[in-house]
Formats: structure tokens, C-alpha cells, sequence
């Protein structure tokens, strides 16, 4: 039996299909971008970087929109993912802004936090890019032992608490400079 909206062999779209990278101080969401690396992983793992950036761009672009003006700039986002996947040395894109990033599955008290950090950003005016990042995998790249964890422009805040709305305008405050 078929049910209306489902394709034969196709798997439907989860929201960890979708992973948010930065591509010219952007964030930009990227469709199957876990998948076309783990599949291009073992064979490309010792391959020149062109080759890798094009490979990618191609598997890539079947799922999601690219315009070919920043088609470059695209390879060079997903080499750095690529790159950071295998644990090999990558260059940081540098967003210009503000970057925050709570650490947590979903815990009240990492929502708690995630909240406060908008009212903050709200009350001091603050343009930023806030992601909180959900995925056990993903948090334990960032040798975090508690959660809630803060991470402000790379650098680790707090650790298994909220802080006080106080401390968190402060520490936004520094980071804005």
C-alpha cells in the first residue's frame, strides 16, 4: 500500500538531513551534506582539496540550490566540513559577527538558556549568530563535559548551568567589543 506523499525507495527529509554551515560569513542550511561526506570519505580521504571541493559541489548540488556565481565559495565550505569530518586541519570561516552556541539535547535548562541569550540579545540590541547545537556527536567535538554549555566566539563560558542574565549581557557585551 502506498500513502499519499510517500515515494518508493526515497527516505523522507529529517531535520538532521539539514546542517547549517557557513559559506561567505553566512550561515546557509545544506541538504545531505553528512551523507556526500561520509560517502566520499574513504576514497577521497588523501585527495587533493580541488578534487574534493568539486566532488562534493556536484553531489551537492543535485539537492540543494547553489547559484553559479558563489559555486567556489560552496566548495570551499564543504572542503572545511569535509576537512573537520576527518579530523584533519581546516581554515576557520570567519563570520564578522558574534558568534554564540549553546550545547545541549534539549533540556529545560538548555532552552532556558537558548531563551535567555535571545532576551539578552534583544535588550543590548546584539545581531549574532546563535545555534544550538542538539546532536550528542556534534557536542562532544567540543569536550564539553555538562550541559548546558556556552560557547562565545570559540571560547567556552559555562559549563552544566544557566547563567544569570547578567553575567551572559556582560560576557555578549565583551564579545561585541
Amino acid at each position: 500500500m502506498k500513502l499519499c506523499g510517500e515515494l518508493k525507495g526515497k527516505r523522507n527529509m529529517s531535520q538532521e538531513d539539514v546542517v547549517q554551515i557557513k559559506v561567505d560569513k553566512q550561515s546557509v542550511g545544506i541538504m545531505g551534506l553528512k551523507r556526500a561526506i561520509e560517502e566520499m570519505a574513504e576514497e577521497y580521504a588523501e585527495g587533493p582539496d580541488d578534487e574534493v571541493g568539486a566532488g562534493l559541489l556536484k553531489r551537492l548540488s543535485k539537492k540543494n540550490y547553489i547559484p553559479n556565481r558563489v559555486k567556489e565559495n560552496y566548495a570551499k565550505a564543504f572542503l572545511r566540513e569535509f576537512k573537520k569530518f576527518l579530523g584533519k586541519p581546516y581554515e576557520q570561516e570567519v563570520s564578522g559577527c558574534v558568534e554564540i552556541k549553546v550545547l545541549g539535547q534539549g533540556c529545560v535548562q538548555c532552552d532556558r538558556l537558548e531563551r535567555d541569550l535571545m532576551e539578552v540579545m534583544a535588550e543590548i540590541d546584539l545581531a549574532a549568530d546563535l545555534e544550538h547545537v542538539r546532536e550528542i556527536k556534534e557536542i562532544g567535538k567540543y569536550g564539553v563535559m555538562g550541559m548546558p554549555a556556552l560557547i562565545i566566539n570559540g571560547k567556552v563560558l559555562s559549563v552544566g548551568r544557566v547563567p544569570p542574565k547578567g553575567k551572559l549581557k556582560e560576557w555578549l557585551r565583551e564579545a561585541q567589543g
